[in-house]
């Protein structure tokens, strides 16, 4: 099931990152399971965003790193490659919840 839904997401993310829908779709890796390996997501450690209100203090490469972290540590998944488009869409998404200066 973990493998088919990280195919899955796979596929369809580049799609909808061209789409224009990288919003809808870093929702998407934000609440699933898929990237990590104990039955937790994003949204486990911060229900709608809950104390990502600080993310605005790093720029785009260490909130990726941020992210791929939480992806290995707390998730216990497999960290994603630098780049990959599934971890830019994921930090665009996180980027709505840090707080206004």
């Amino acid at each position: 099931m973990r493998v088919s839904m990280f195919l899955f997401l796979l596929v369809l993310m580049p799609l909808a990152v061209h789409a224009g829908g990288a919003s809808l779709s870093g929702e998407a890796l934000f609440n699933s399971t898929a990237l990590g390996g104990n039955g937790k997501s994003c949204a486990s450690c911060h229900p709608q965003g809950k104390g990502l209100g600080q993310i605005g203090d790093y720029d785009d490469a260490i909130l990726e790193e941020f992210v791929n972290f939480c992806i290995r540590d707390a998730m216990k998944g497999q960290m994603l490659p630098q780049g990959a488009p599934e971890l830019q869409t994921l930090a665009r998404y996180l980027r709505q919840f840090q707080s206004a200066k």
